[in-house]
């Protein structure tokens, strides 16, 4: 009985400890990828200036977090005041005489240990709903899925958000038994997940209408009164959320130092009354504002092949079902039938905060990548584990054997976690004929890159076009920019960030119509020979 016991802790601490190993060897083995270094930069200006300035347009959390991390590592930060915050990254990393590999793991761990959190978090919403063998099937999905572990691995804000409002939803859920103690902690939990990003606004009025569903925090007598004790629940639960934004504000700058741009502008309407009554600072609503900006402008996409102008409705579905394990999937389908059958309330707290975020983000303008919808493999990880509801002698065969079959698909992408894609779309090498940008190619493989010139190319004439925001001459490689030169004086190697294949056009396409693909650098970077 006690090795039985022993047994559940021990796939726990297995299922999360290769999480972590795997999140580990790719963040060290990476170089910063686009977004990184701007939050980076921007959480030392929170740890030694205190200052709001940067980064606006998302809230301060999981910067923080991050910062927490930079303080182990000290970093030297010498920019002038008010730079680009772009310029701002590069310099910290690469021109201020810190190190950019020991700067990015400090950033990069404290992300790595609160996707591990986030991970106990799936365990227990999923054992609360449909007992301890669900807990463990949700964990498995977790902690196997590449796209949590590629996007836990980095100092981004796309995890640490969706794991908010995954604990907002768990805390909701136990709040029907417990609402004085869990209420508040949904609260927190809510207020969290708007304090790391914007989008997560969303969830707001599904929050407060599930927060309805909980017992009155007091007694009350005759149904109204007890509607109206409810009714201050929820109403608690937005008050709460509403202060954890202020204190995390606050906690960057006691003083709310901020000044709205000069060359912002108001939208008016009802978009700009929204933003107007919200009950944040400042600066929060302008980067609202900056959002909406941002939402306003045409960017590339590239999908199946295709490169367009503009987003596509049905990009992020495709995208997901591109890059999620297919034994995963399908228990993903699985588990939301069951629920929907078999116990229908928990479906509200999992599948309605799920399809109002995939909604929302399906209407973004920037087709970048399945990172904004990372909370689809928390959410439903805790779904998928409602299979054991199935009362059917023999269901644990086919769902241990999709587990099974996750878990083989994942460790195989090991440690190429950002580009993977499942077999049915010819694997993770295949994955840049399909997708670009965050799905594959980050700009997160220059010491791959550089590796392969020291080791298979020394010596050779180097024509580099690279994507990201590392810097190549740091990593030791030399390469030539060969778009401006006429196309008949490029020869030797030609290296190119496969995002930038994706979108080629004019002088870039007439290189790549006349070389030969000899070799790829982490499923990322092609090698060809001109």
């Amino acid at each position: 009985m006690l090795r039985r016991r022993l047994l559940y802790p021990l796939a726990v601490v297995l299922l999360l400890g290769q999480m972590a190993f795997a999140m580990v060897t790719t963040a060290v083995q990476q170089s910063p990828t686009i977004d990184e270094p701007v939050y980076v930069a921007t959480a030392e200006v929170y740890r030694q200036q205190h200052s709001l300035v940067y980064n606006p347009e998302h809230p301060p959390l999981a910067k923080l977090v991050m910062a927490a991390g930079l303080a182990f590592a000290d970093p030297e930060l010498d920019a002038p005041n008010r730079v680009n915050q772009s310029y701002l990254g590069r310099h910290l990393l690469y021109e201020s005489g810190n190190n950019p590999f020991e700067l990015m793991l400090a950033a990069r761990l404290p992300i790595i240990l609160l996707t591990l959190l986030f991970g106990l978090a799936v365990l227990f919403f999923a054992r609360d709903v449909a007992g301890p063998w669900a807990g463990l099937i949700a964990l498995a999905l977790y902690a196997f899925s590449p796209d949590v572990i590629a996007h836990g691995a980095l100092a981004t804000l796309d995890v640490p958000a969706a794991g908010f409002v995954l604990v907002t939803f768990w805390m909701l859920w136990r709040a029907r038994d417990k609402p004085r103690l869990y209420l508040p902690l949904a609260g927190v939990a809510l207020g969290a997940a708007l304090a790391t990003r914007m989008n997560t606004l969303a969830v707001v009025p599904v929050a407060l209408l599930l927060a309805l569903l909980a017992p009155a925090v007091f007694p009350a007598s005759g149904k109204w009164r007890q509607l109206g004790a409810r009714v201050l629940g929820a109403i608690g639960v937005g008050l709460v959320a509403v202060a954890v934004v202020w204190l995390v504000y606050l906690a960057v700058d006691p003083r709310l130092r901020w000044t709205t741009p000069a060359t912002l502008p108001h939208p008016g309407g009802l978009k700009g009354l929204a933003v107007d009554l919200l009950p944040f600072p400042q600066a929060y609503r302008d980067g609202v504002l900056i959002q909406f900006v941002f939402e306003s402008r045409t960017f590339n996409g590239f999908l199946l092949g295709e490169a367009y102008r503009g987003s596509l409705w049905y990009y992020l579905p495709v995208a997901l079902l591109i890059k999620t394990p297919i034994g995963m999937m399908l228990l993903w389908l699985a588990g939301v039938i069951t629920l929907l059958v078999k116990k229908w309330i928990a479906a509200l707290y999992l599948l309605l905060p799920a399809g109002v975020l995939m909604l929302v983000a399906m209407t973004g303008s920037r087709d970048y990548g399945t990172r904004y919808v990372i909370f689809m493999p928390m959410l439903l990880a805790v779904a998928a584990g409602a299979v054991v509801l199935i009362r059917w002698r023999w269901a644990w065969i086919p769902t241990a054997a999709l587990i099974a079959f996750v878990g083989v698909s994942s460790l195989l992408t090991f440690p190429y976690y950002l580009p993977y894609s499942n077999e049915a779309f010819g694997g993770t090498s295949n994955t840049h004929n399909n997708l670009h940008d965050s799905n594959v190619d980050w700009g997160q493989d220059l010491p791959r890159l550089a590796e392969r010139l020291r080791t298979k190319y020394p010596g050779e004439p180097v024509w580099l076009v690279y994507k990201g925001a590392g810097v190549p001459g740091y990593y030791g490689i030399e390469g030539r920019n060969p778009l401006t030169v006429p196309v008949d004086q490029v020869h030797g190697l030609l290296v190119v960030s496969d995002s930038r294949v994706a979108l080629a056009r004019n002088q870039l396409e007439r290189l790549l119509d006349t070389s030969t693909p000899i070799d790829q650098v982490g499923y990322s970077i092609t090698i060809y020979r001109r």
